[in-house]
């Protein structure tokens, strides 16, 4: 039998950068950037506090609108989108933001119903057949009529993991999704992201400074700092890399690139003591 033949049309990644770059009135905040994530991906981009990996979160998700180069999600450019058709292509991306942010005066179930109720016209019964199907994946069908207060942070967080999928997003965005997290629930939730990525068949972006687990859990990895990606690559590359800053951040060493010692004059010049003196 003559077999189909194979599509010549390329890949369109979920989410493109090309020299992408964002300032703050004079203060450039990222410059140059380039980064790609495809279907199937699970990708983290890490780097020390205010290197600005969350700026480059929002960029992706169409908080933020780059002042220099491109940023495509799923096609299209958002820097020349309307916002009618930004917040139409916002719906197709979920979103965990950093511990959870869940409604504190509704119940787990209406936090998960909630994107459901405002973004589609599905009937109620509907919603609430597939709001239960969600809570099941992440393991808090039974939770369902508590409030936010009577959670752990652990469950909190997967409450809010079950809200970010709600709509089966083509993408979903992670700020610091393991941050206060003991380690029995950040292992669940790491198995989480990784499950839930892989049966939505979507692309998934995280900012995290949890090397080890992440290392296990994502497929690829970009490094910023100083406003770009000076490194990336598979977590079998990041582990054997000898890059300096790469292996400060991985092996958490004190000094570095990232130095130990905020600049400062010579300590001799500022004591009394003489010179040959300072210990």
């Amino acid at each position: 039998m003559p077999q189909p033949l194979a599509s010549s049309a390329p890949v369109v990644p979920v989410v493109r950068l090309s020299q992408a770059g964002f300032a703050y009135g004079d203060n450039a905040v990222l410059r140059g950037v380039d980064l790609t994530v495809h279907r199937g991906q699970v990708v983290a981009i890490m780097g020390s506090s205010g290197s600005g990996k969350t700026t480059l979160l929002r960029l992706i998700g169409g908080q933020l609108r780059a002042n220099a180069g491109k940023v495509e999600v799923a096609g299209q450019d958002l820097g020349g989108l309307s916002r009618a058709a930004l917040y139409a292509l916002r719906r197709r991306m979920g979103m965990l933001f950093q511990f959870g942010a869940l409604f504190t005066d509704m119940s787990v179930f209406d936090n998960v119903a909630f994107p459901l109720r405002e973004h589609t016209d599905l009937p109620a019964a509907l919603i609430h057949d597939l709001v239960l199907m969600k809570l099941q994946a992440v393991g808090l069908r039974g939770a369902a009529g508590l409030k936010p207060g009577e959670l752990s942070g652990g469950m909190a967080r997967r409450v809010a993991l079950a809200r970010a999928v709600a709509l089966d997003p083509l993408l979903v965005l992670y700020d610091e999704p393991f941050a206060g997290l003991d380690p029995i629930s950040l292992g669940i939730t790491a198995q989480l992201i990784r499950r839930l990525n892989d049966a939505l068949g979507a692309a998934s972006v995280m900012v995290t400074h949890d090397v080890h687990v992440s290392l296990d859990l994502v497929d690829y990895v970009y490094f910023v700092s100083g406003g770009g990606i000076v490194a990336h690559g598979t977590p079998t590359e990041i582990r054997a890399s000898n890059d300096p800053y790469v292996h400060q951040f991985v092996h958490a060493e004190a000094d570095g690139p990232v130095p130990f010692h905020y600049p400062a004059p010579p300590l001799a010049s500022l004591l009394s003591l003489p010179e040959g003196d300072v210990p």
